[in-house]
């Protein structure tokens, strides 16, 4: 059995990568929100944080009421009771990656879980 996995995911408007990677510690999603539109739906979560990081394009994300602007190369951790909710602006698309993993379960990082070989 191979110790890596692969899938390619570029022109997909949403993929979740936990089955075609066979994620075991974490849930990315890739989305695509073309331009003037938005993730149908406001939600949160139980027990998991979501990291975002945006690939290309602009919008905005409300999080509790608040709006916060995206654009190329921002990065936002949510926390998981926060009610959240996705846009594109109305003149650009918007890339993003979604990381959701569960809050304070991080044990280790590269710094001290690297194996230097």
């Amino acid at each position: 059995m191979s110790n890596f996995s692969k899938v390619n995911v570029l022109d997909d408007a949403r993929v979740e990568l936990h089955d075609q990677l066979s994620l075991t510690g974490a849930e990315i999603s890739m989305n695509h929100l073309p331009a003037g539109t938005s993730v149908p739906f406001v939600h949160s979560h139980k027990q998991n944080e979501e990291i975002y990081g945006v690939l290309s394009g602009k919008g905005k994300v409300v999080i509790d009421g608040e709006t916060i602007l995206l654009s190329e190369g921002d990065w936002l951790r949510i926390a998981p009771v926060a009610k959240r909710q996705f846009f594109a602006s109305d003149d650009a698309s918007m890339r993003f990656v979604c990381i959701q993993v569960k809050e304070n379960s991080l044990e280790g990082y590269t710094m001290t879980d690297a194996v230097v070989e």
